[in-house]
Order: C-alpha cells, then sequence, then structure tokens
C-alpha cells in the first residue's frame, strides 16, 4: 500500500520560509512526476510545482521564482522550499504522484498525500 506523508508546514510571518517534505513508503517505484498542490478555504485546489523523472519542471506563475520543487529518488523524498512567503500563500498543501514507469511504459497510477497546513500571517 502507496502512501505519502508530507511534513514542514507551519505558521511563518510574510517574507519568511518554510521547506515542505514528502515521503513515499509502500510499492512505489519509477515516479513520473511528482510535486505540490494546494487548497485554500473556499477554494479549488491548484497546482504548485512539480518535477517529471527528467527534470522537467511546472510552476504556477504566483510562485515562480520564489518556490524550488526537488526530488531524490533514492529516498522517495519530494521537496518544495518556499521563500518569501505571503499571505495568499495560506493553504493545505498536498504532495502528489501522477505515473510510475512500469517495464518501460507510463502507468497512470496517482496517489495524494493528507496534506499540510501552511499559515502565513501579515
Amino acid at each position: 500500500q502507496v502512501q505519502l506523508v508530507e511534513s514542514g508546514g507551519g505558521l511563518v510571518q510574510a517574507g519568511g520560509s518554510l521547506n515542505l517534505s514528502c515521503v513515499a513508503s509502500g510499492s512505489i517505484f519509477n515516479v513520473h512526476a511528482t510535486g505540490w498542490y494546494r487548497q485554500a478555504p473556499g477554494k479549488q485546489r491548484e497546482l504548485v510545482a512539480t518535477i517529471t523523472n527528467r527534470g522537467r519542471f511546472n510552476y504556477a506563475d504566483s510562485v515562480k521564482g520564489r518556490f524550488t520543487v526537488s526530488r531524490d529518488n533514492a529516498k522517495k523524498t519530494v521537496y518544495l522550499q518556499m521563500n518569501s512567503l505571503k499571505p495568499e500563500d495560506t493553504a493545505v498543501y498536498y504532495c502528489n504522484v501522477d505515473g510510475l514507469w512500469v517495464a518501460g511504459e507510463l502507468n497512470d497510477y496517482v496517489y495524494w498525500g493528507q496534506g499540510t497546513q501552511v499559515t502565513v500571517s501579515s
């Protein structure tokens, strides 16, 4: 059974930094894309940042230049370094795995973590 467990969320003042981590456990190998989404109260879940196994990045315009996503395949971990945080970054942040490579073919497996709260005070 696959589990994604996030950590690193919390309360920070505007302009501060946080570093989120997400560790995968279980039978999960050769991840295609992984990264982070967020959901603020009353809003839909939105993409924050993802990275593929070939190092291709996708960032939301609102976080470009402030957030950095990275992954450590050996540790089955994805990170999100968040700098220059703003009150509008306040949300629950979810770790995501999208696709697994099995015998050279991309399989449509999608996994989500439980989420970690990030609150940025003004």
